[in-house]
């Protein structure tokens, strides 16, 4: 196992430690959400997210990554968001999380191993749209959530004087198939251990 697929399968670890310590039943429904969303995000079930008993009806999105800001409104274009990411590995790192009422709030290093030119694409400036590279900012997630803790959008800001970029020896990457994997292994696991609809507010 080398060092990216490690930190994907440990990604999750502080939101499980949070949720031990979590008493109130929406708090704990909201961190179930945000956890198995942060799963389905992985494997690429898109369709999963934006379902009723997962989001709200008219989400917004406000993302910050690279040159483009954007603010991105209702379940189509939220998924058209998700399909636009492109063939990237994402995860993330270095958690400080917290969850009140109003949803989960979590400052992470956010990771991205992608080609050039998708980069490029998003407004990062990397030099070679052939080469493969692992991008790596300090980000705020603040995701708002409904009394029935459903998302109801996600607020990216990204921390520009942070970021790093450093070229990947495609030897050594994870590829988006074993993230997709390691995703779906990991949200059986979460299925298994907290039942049926585990996620859905009581």
């Amino acid at each position: 196992m080398n060092r990216f697929e490690k930190a994907v399968y440990e990604c999750m670890r502080p939101t499980a430690e949070l949720l031990d310590r979590t008493t109130s039943p929406l708090q704990r429904a909201i961190l179930l959400n945000w956890w198995r969303h942060v799963h389905l995000e992985g494997a690429g079930e898109f369709e999963t997210i934006v379902a009723p008993d997962m989001m709200v009806e008219h989400p917004v999105y406000r993302v910050t990554w690279g040159a483009n800001p954007a603010v991105i409104e209702g379940k189509d274009g939220v998924l058209a968001f998700y399909n636009s990411v492109g063939d990237a590995v994402l995860w993330h790192s270095d958690d400080r999380i917290a969850v009140g009422d109003w949803g989960v709030a979590d400052e992470i290093t956010f990771h991205q191993l992608a080609r050039g030119a998708d980069l490029q694409a998003i407004g990062y400036e990397v030099e070679q749209p052939d080469r493969l590279y692992h991008v790596s900012s300090r980000q705020a997630f603040i995701w708002p959530y409904d009394e029935h803790a459903r998302l109801a959008g996600e607020h990216l800001y990204e921390d520009k004087t942070s970021l790093q970029i450093e070229e990947v020896d495609p030897a050594e990457a994870i590829t988006p198939a074993r993230v997709r994997e390691i995703h779906r292994e990991q949200l059986a696991e979460l299925e298994a251990e907290r039942g049926e609809n585990f996620w859905v507010l009581a």
